[in-house]
C-alpha cells in the first residue's frame, strides 16, 4: 500500500461530477467499477486509498509513470517559454533530429509536429492526397487510426460501430482484410502451405485493380505496423513488403502508423515496420514519444513535403512543436537509449511470451499467444479447433486480474476475446511473473467454473453468476495469491 493521495472530492462524488458534467460517450475503462488513479510512478498506478496496481496496458507511460527525468525536462521548459511554433527555438530541431536518426536510410527526412496521433494521421492523408492528387485511401479491417472524421472515416474499428451517418465509410476509402493468420479470413489452418503475406497481400491487389477500372488512382494505404486494436495482430512475413510493392506501383503512398508500436517497443527494433523490412514514404508517431504529454509528429519523404507545400497552403498548428512538448520527446528518447528500454521489451517479451505459452499445456482457453517485446495479444477461444472467441471469459479474465490481483489489463479485437499486453517499457520479469500468477488463477477459476456448469442437471447459470458463487466460496485462498 502507498500512502494515500489527498484528493479534491471523494470518489462518489467524482463519479457524480463526471456523469454530470462530462460527455456520456468519453470512454472509461471498468465503466461499472472505474478506478480512480490519482498518481503512478515506474509501471505502477495508484488509486484514492493508496492500492498499487500493476499496469499492464498503458503504453502512454513509455519509459515509466512520471519518470524523473521527463518531469525534469517538462517543468524545466516551462519555466523558461513555451509558445507557438512560429517562433525560432532549438528544441524542436534537437527533436526531429533525434526522430531522424532512429530511422533506417535517408529518405524520410523532413519532420512535421502536431499534438496526437489522431492529428497525424489527419495530416498524413492530406499529405499523401496533396503528392498523389487522388483522394482514394486503403485501410486494414479493425483498424483504429483516430477520432477526427478524417480518421474515423479509415478506421473500421469505428465506423462498423456506429450508426451515425457523420462516420460511415465513405466511396473512396477502401478495406482490406486484416492479415491475421489466427482467426482473419484466411486462417493458417486453411491455407498449409501457402505464403499468407501474399494471400492477405492480394485483398490490397483486388481492390487497386477495381479502383483503376472505376477510372480513379490510389492516393496511399494505411496500417498500423503491428495492428493494436484488431487483437494485437502480427502480420505474416512479407506482407508489407508485397502490399508496398503494390501500392507504389499504382502511385500510391505507404503510410506506417506508429502512433502506439512504436519507440522500442518491439524489441527487436525501433519502429515497427522495421520487423516487415519496409520503409514507409509517411510515418505518423505519438503516444509513447509524450510519456503522457501530449505530442505527436508525422515524418515523411522530401518529395512529398515538397508537393505539400505546392499547394501553397501554410500549415500551422499552434501547440505542435511547442518548446516543452519537444523538451519532453527528446527527454523520452534519451531515457529509451540511456536505460536500455529497447533491449528490456526484447528480453522480457520474449520471457512473457514463452511463459504465457506454457500454460496453453493446462489451458484449453488459450488458444494463441502472439507478440512481439512487449506488445503481447492472448487470444481466448472456446474451441481450438472451432476458434471460438471466448468473449465472456476474457471480460472475466480483466475483471478479476484488476479486483483480485491488482494487476490492470484490457482485451480487445473484433470479438473483444484478446487479452492484450502493452505496459509501460520498464516492466521487468518480476510483473512477468506477477501476471503469470495472477492470469493462472483467473484461468483455474475459469476451469471451475467450467467444470461446474457440465457437471449441473439444471440449466447452466451465466459465466458471471456461477462464477460469483466459486469466488466467494475460494475468496480467503485468492486473497494469500
Amino acid at each position: 500500500m502507498c500512502e494515500p493521495v489527498t484528493e479534491i472530492y471523494p470518489k462518489d462524488q467524482t463519479i457524480e461530477l463526471r456523469n454530470k458534467i462530462i460527455g456520456k460517450s468519453c470512454s472509461l475503462f471498468y465503466k461499472s467499477e472505474p478506478l480512480k488513479i490519482v498518481r503512478g510512478e515506474g509501471q505502477y498506478m495508484f488509486d484514492e486509498k493508496g492500492t498499487k496496481y500493476l499496469d499492464c496496458i498503458n503504453n502512454v507511460a513509455t519509459v515509466g509513470h512520471c519518470h524523473p527525468k521527463v518531469v525534469q525536462a517538462g517543468s524545466k521548459q516551462m519555466g523558461i517559454i513555451s509558445t507557438n511554433s512560429r517562433f525560432l527555438h532549438d528544441e524542436m530541431l534537437v527533436c526531429a533530429q533525434n526522430l531522424l536518426k532512429h530511422i533506417p536510410g535517408d529518405s524520410l527526412s523532413v519532420c512535421y509536429f502536431v499534438n496526437s496521433g489522431s492529428e497525424a494521421n489527419d495530416l498524413a492523408l492530406r499529405l499523401a492526397r496533396a503528392h498523389t492528387k487522388q483522394k482514394d485511401i486503403i485501410t486494414l479491417d479493425h483498424a483504429y487510426h483516430g477520432h477526427l472524421l478524417s480518421t474515423m472515416e479509415i478506421s473500421p474499428y469505428k465506423f462498423n460501430q456506429s450508426s451515425n451517418i457523420d462516420v460511415k465509410k465513405p466511396d473512396y476509402i477502401h478495406v482490406a482484410s486484416c492479415p491475421d493468420v489466427y482467426r482473419g479470413k484466411y486462417r493458417d489452418v486453411d491455407y498449409r502451405g501457402c505464403d499468407m503475406a501474399e494471400v492477405y497481400a492480394n485483398d490490397v491487389k483486388d481492390i487497386v485493380e477495381k479502383v483503376k477500372k472505376e477510372g480513379r488512382g490510389v492516393a496511399g494505404y494505411i496500417a498500423e505496423s503491428l495492428q493494436s486494436c484488431g487483437g494485437q495482430i502480427i502480420y505474416p512475413k512479407g506482407y508489407l513488403q508485397k502490399v508496398y510493392d503494390i501500392v507504389r506501383k499504382a502511385g500510391g503512398v505507404c503510410i506506417s502508423d506508429e502512433v502506439q508500436v512504436g519507440f522500442g517497443r518491439a524489441g527487436t527494433h525501433y519502429w515497427s515496420f522495421e520487423t516487415q523490412d519496409v520503409v514507409p514514404d509517411i510515418l505518423t508517431v505519438a503516444k509513447p514519444m509524450g510519456n503522457g504529454h501530449p505530442v505527436a509528429a508525422v515524418i515523411v519523404t522530401r518529395e512529398i513535403a515538397e508537393s505539400f507545400a505546392q499547394t501553397g497552403v501554410m500549415y500551422f498548428n499552434t501547440y505542435g512543436g511547442n518548446p516543452v512538448s519537444c523538451a519532453i520527446a527528446n527527454a523520452v528518447m534519451n531515457v529509451i537509449e540511456d536505460e536500455k528500454l529497447q533491449e528490456n521489451c526484447l528480453v522480457v517479451g520474449d520471457y512473457l511470451k514463452l511463459k504465457t505459452g506454457e500454460l496453453m499445456i493446462d489451458f484449453d482457453l488459450i488458444g494463441d499467444v502472439r507478440g512481439l517485446g512487449l506488445f503481447v495479444g492472448i487470444e481466448l477461444v472456446k474451441d481450438r479447433k472451432l476458434r471460438t472467441p471466448a468473449t465472456e471469459e476474457a471480460t472475466f479474465v480483466v475483471d478479476r486480474m484488476k479486483n483480485v490481483h491488482k494487476i490492470l489489463v484490457s482485451s480487445d479485437g473484433p470479438d473483444e476475446n484478446v487479452i492484450k499486453l502493452k505496459p509501460p517499457m520498464v516492466f521487468n520479469k518480476e510483473n512477468a511473473d506477477q501476471f503469470l500468477e495472477g492470469f493462472r488463477e483467473c484461468l483455474m477459476q475459469l476451469k471451475e467454473i467450467k467444470s461446474v456448469e457440465s457437471v449441473t442437471t439444471q440449466m447452466p447459470c451465466s459465466l458471471t453468476i456461477t462464477a460469483s458463487k466459486i469466488i466467494e466460496s475460494r475468496e480467503h485462498t485468492v486473497k494469500s495469491i
